[in-house]
């Protein structure tokens, strides 16, 4: 994982301290789009499984059956898990959060969620997911403590997450830690994700660490394209690494898209700039018709005219006063329109009036193709 060596020892510490029976913090990842937060917590999720941890892992949705369709997800993550590692070796704990599995699947409506033991009446089957999964947790906590190993939840788009979930969620984590349960919730979510936690559990601040994920710096982004070449014995010359690590400023998501275009342009396993010009031009083309405006296309007519009036800011942020003034309109008339673009996660809000988009290059792709519709 180039240039996220501190989030991947972190939680490599996590596990080590479950194995001496030590408690941790659950961590949070937040960022812009882009930087690889999701590759992030799919690379910890691995190392959690290697590790023989029950983990499970959900994605935010702001649809109204989001809930809904997380808790049936849940259940059939954690049959999966509690499935990989049955053994007849696991105790009776082990037996006990099999049920409360199994109680918790039925409850929420999963068929064929059978794991060779009787559900547990009157554990985590209430229908109420606050008091749920408190008990589902704490089961499967203590039966992986008697293993000395860990139970965690990797959740992305955290900041979708229902109202309701994420408190029962946070109030989980903050019973683990109070009592020692070796349960961790690895969240990853947009830069707002912290603010968002505080508001729904004001001690949620003490219960994660914290880790803001942004850009990879120069070396790490060389790095992240120089050694993939290596394995098929190609080569970037120094000048052409340097462009395409320019062009992508550090933002993963645009180094995947350019090294792709330059495996598909170049002549020869020797990148040179002139490759990594042309990559970056085929590149951008790409992203203009389908990164940038998979974004764009969801927002309404008045969306895009507020987007439109924040792409003359940059990806510095704007005022929401500036935005009327340059709109021609009263702040309070705009109040829908910035609803809705938060709620859709093309914008996000860094500080009090202030708002700032969630994609890195929306603003230039604004100003290269809508400013003038």
């Amino acid at each position: 994982m180039e240039g996220r060596s501190a989030e991947v020892e972190t939680f490599s510490i996590m596990i080590q301290r479950a194995e001496h029976g030590l408690h941790n913090r659950g961590m949070v990842l937040s960022g812009l789009r882009g930087v690889g937060k999701t590759v992030l917590l799919n690379h910890l999720r691995s190392t959690g499984e290697e590790a023989g941890w029950v983990t499970v892992y959900l994605e935010g949705k702001t649809a109204e059956s989001g809930q809904t369709a997380l808790q049936t997800r849940l259940a059939r993550e954690l049959i999966t898990a509690a499935r990989r590692l049955n053994k007849p070796s696991m105790g009776q704990r082990w037996k006990a959060a099999l049920g409360s599995i199994a109680s918790f699947s039925m409850s929420v409506g999963v068929a064929g969620a059978s794991l060779g033991v009787d559900t547990r009446t009157g554990r985590a089957d209430t229908g109420q997911i606050a008091i749920d999964l408190e008990e589902l947790i704490e089961d499967i906590s203590l039966a992986m403590q008697d293993e000395h190993k860990g139970f965690a939840m990797f959740i992305d788009e955290m900041q979708d997450l229902d109202d309701g979930l994420l408190s029962a969620l946070i109030a989980a984590q903050h019973a683990a830690g109070q009592r020692g349960w070796p349960f961790y919730i690895i969240g990853a979510g947009l830069p707002n994700l912290p603010s968002i936690l505080s508001g729904s559990r004001s001690y949620a601040e003490r219960l994660f660490d914290y880790r803001r994920i942004g850009p990879l710096d120069p070396d790490a982004a060389s790095a992240a394209l120089s050694r993939p070449a290596l394995t098929f014995n190609a080569a970037y010359t120094s000048d052409a690494l340097d462009l395409l690590v320019d062009a992508a400023e550090g933002y993963p998501y645009f180094l995947q898209e350019y090294g792709r275009s330059i495996w598909d342009l170049a002549p020869a396993p020797l990148f040179t700039a002139t490759d990594a010009e042309l990559a970056v031009d085929a590149g951008m083309a790409h992203l203009d018709t389908g990164f940038f405006p998979s974004r764009w296309d969801r927002a309404t007519k008045s969306e895009r005219n507020y987007l439109r009036a924040m792409s003359d800011d940059g990806a510095k942020g704007s005022s929401t006063t500036e935005i009327a003034r340059r709109l021609e309109t009263k702040p309070s008339s705009l109040a829908a329109a910035r609803a809705q673009l938060l709620a859709k996660g093309l914008i996000y809000s860094p500080d009090h009036g202030k708002i700032a988009f969630t994609v890195p290059g929306m603003a230039d792709y604004i100003q290269r193709q809508h400013n003038d519709h």
